[in-house]
């Protein structure tokens, strides 16, 4: 057998392709919508993938199944699980608890493990030319490694009215009568690792095993104790803010997202002479890719920043909406290389609008954003101090009298700022964050003014004094 994680860094998400090496036949579980890396396993190992499967209608990233079944002919698998309210809107077999995928030597068995959502599967694999019991379980967003999937995002994310309590009830009852049942040794690969929204704790293990989760995971006491109320609080107590692309991402997943074909075309280069007049309209959006101290000494009017590729995915999503901002997105880039390594974390959160990228910002109209230093925050007249961290940091500490609303929240929740005519100082820990949401609220038109050195910088300000 062939077990495969992928694992994403900017989305802290991972998936899984199994191979039967007897038959040459493959099963993707979770994949991702940028498709090229399964593709490239399975023609390196001579390969065909048959099956695709997803543990659940994900909310913080967009599934590449359909993109993935497109490309290779593959059979879709669903959960078949939850209520009407939690059924695909597409086409594919339905997994019901204890339902197998089998190819070759190998056996998938689905296991319903509701609560992080109604309709949650974990797959069991049994490598039938080692063992006749499950050896392996992918948890999804189950069980992580030392924590469990927040049972609160259906309320985040997708609308919902108090289903925590439910979701939290649901995955105690998932832990007590199908984890725990399992042999200490099964080695259990969750869809996440530390960084993930999914969870508060998340570990930065790639794996961990039934038993050590049942000796050292702070949930096992509860469990122990058959105290589920005891659980349900601890669960739900301190679980961070939830960026609000989760509930477009819900929506998508759960009607099938969009298929864009692969492979892929080449991004071209655009100068910017050619394309100046369409920026200064909107119609296409510059992301402007470098460091925001760079930022701050000039960028494109109307730009937005995401500041390297390691969170392109994250903070695209924070800036642009693509159910309401129109205009086409040119990244600056070295090559087309670095421009499809963009385009391609940005398809990860149906952000498709990438079009093309400049190398310099030669011909486009610039700016300078706005920033205060550390010595004029007490003496700069303002209508808001906005801090644009989690709301567990805040909690930590934060700069008197600002209000929270975290960077992933904000373009969504404009109404808790003051007008357009109102001057905002916003700032985060270190000013990474805050230069990648001050650029979206700038392009609405905020007057928004960034506090160098941001929170950190203000901490140790107050230290100097």
């Amino acid at each position: 057998m062939l077990l495969h994680r992928f694992y994403d860094e900017d989305l802290a998400q991972a998936s899984y392709f199994i191979g039967c090496q007897a038959q040459n036949t493959a099963v993707v579980v979770d994949p991702r919508r940028d498709i090229t890396d399964y593709l490239t396993l399975a023609e390196h190992h001579g390969m065909t993938i048959t099956g695709v499967t997803e543990t659940h209608i994900h909310a913080d990233y967009l599934s590449g199944t359909r993109e993935l079944a497109a490309a290779t002919g593959a059979e879709i698998y669903l959960s078949g699980e939850g209520d009407e309210d939690w059924q695909y809107g597409f086409d594919g077999t339905r997994l019901h608890d204890g339902d197998t995928i089998t190819i070759g030597n190998i056996t998938i068995q689905a296991r319903h493990t509701p609560g992080h959502t109604p309709e949650h599967l974990s797959f069991l694999v049994t490598d039938g030319a080692f063992a006749d019991t499950p050896g392996y379980l992918l948890s999804g967003d189950f069980v992580f490694s030392g924590d469990l999937g927040r049972p609160d995002l259906l309320d985040e994310a997708a609308g919902g009215v108090d289903t925590r309590f439910g979701g939290a009830r649901q995955i105690f009852a998932s832990l007590k009568n199908v984890f725990l049942t399992l042999p200490d040794h099964v080695q259990v690969y969750p869809a996440h690792g530390a960084g993930s929204a999914c969870g508060k704790a998340l570990g930065a293990l790639p794996s961990t095993t039934v038993g050590y989760e049942r000796a050292y995971a702070w949930w096992a006491p509860y469990l122990a104790a058959d105290d589920e109320q005891g659980f349900v609080d601890e669960l739900l107590d301190g679980q961070p803010d939830a960026h609000a692309y989760f509930g477009r991402m819900k929506r998508q997943n759960k009607t099938g997202p969009t298929i864009l074909g692969y492979p892929l075309a080449e991004l071209p280069e655009l100068t910017g002479a050619d394309i100046a007049g369409q920026v200064e309209s909107g119609e296409k959006i510059i992301v402007d890719t470098r460091h925001h101290s760079q930022v701050h000494q000039g960028t494109v009017v109307g730009a937005v920043n995401v500041p390297g590729i390691d969170k392109a995915a994250s903070y695209i999503a924070w800036v642009v909406d693509p159910e309401s901002d129109t205009g086409d997105l040119v990244v600056l880039a070295a090559s087309a290389e670095q421009a499809a390594e963009f385009r391609d974390h940005f398809i990860r959160v149906g952000v498709d609008q990438t079009v093309g990228y400049v190398t310099s910002f030669e011909g486009l109209p610039t700016t300078t954003p706005q920033v205060l230093a550390q010595d004029d925050l007490d003496g700069t007249d303002r209508d808001m101090l906005l801090d644009l961290r989690n709301k567990t940091e805040h909690a930590e500490g934060h700069i008197p009298g600002s209000v929270q609303l975290s960077g992933g929240r904000v373009l969504w929740n404009l109404g808790q700022l003051p007008g357009t005519d109102a001057r905002i100082v916003t700032y985060c820990q270190s000013g990474v964050r805050n230069s990648v949401a001050a650029s979206a609220l700038r392009r609405r038109g905020y007057d928004i003014v960034e506090l160098e050195g941001s929170y950190l910088g203000w901490l140790d300000h107050q230290n100097a004094k």
